[in-house]
């Protein structure tokens, strides 16, 4: 039996962004990230192939070490990206999107477009709306 609101739990089952505590927030909170668009365009930009770590931090500019490796555990969690690692010394670490990383990286460029599209837009307002804390 559920409570009257409540949603099973399953596959195909569209979450409540409004519910407090549908995971639809959890995940929106973990995808929105700045670190985590930045890697998904940088891993989708070099598939299929694999990327190595160091490698995507050089084309992440600003990400420290632990904000990357923060950031593709988490999609690597998520099942976004796969990860393989080869026992060498030290072990060389390659990741790749997975074709459920790679659907997110179409949604994200659209997210991407708009942004560009809109960032001056955005600035303004930003800029009168300062001005009207000033004033």
């Amino acid at each position: 039996m559920t409570t009257r609101g409540a949603r099973p739990a399953g596959r195909g089952v569209r979450g409540d962004l409004f519910d407090p505590h549908c995971p639809t927030r959890r995940l929106l909170d973990r995808i929105g990230t700045k670190w985590t668009s930045m890697a998904v365009k940088t891993l989708a930009d070099a598939a299929p192939d694999e990327v190595r770590f160091a490698e995507l931090r050089r084309r992440m500019p600003g990400v420290s070490q632990k904000m990357l490796s923060v950031t593709l555990r988490s999609l690597t969690r998520d099942g976004l990206v796969s990860r393989r690692v080869e026992p060498t010394v030290p072990p060389r670490v390659f990741y790749r999107l997975t074709g459920l990383g790679l659907s997110l990286e179409a949604a994200l460029a659209g997210l991407r477009t708009w942004a560009e599209e809109h960032m001056a837009e955005i600035d303004r307002a930003n800029e009168a709306a300062q001005e009207a804390d000033e004033g």
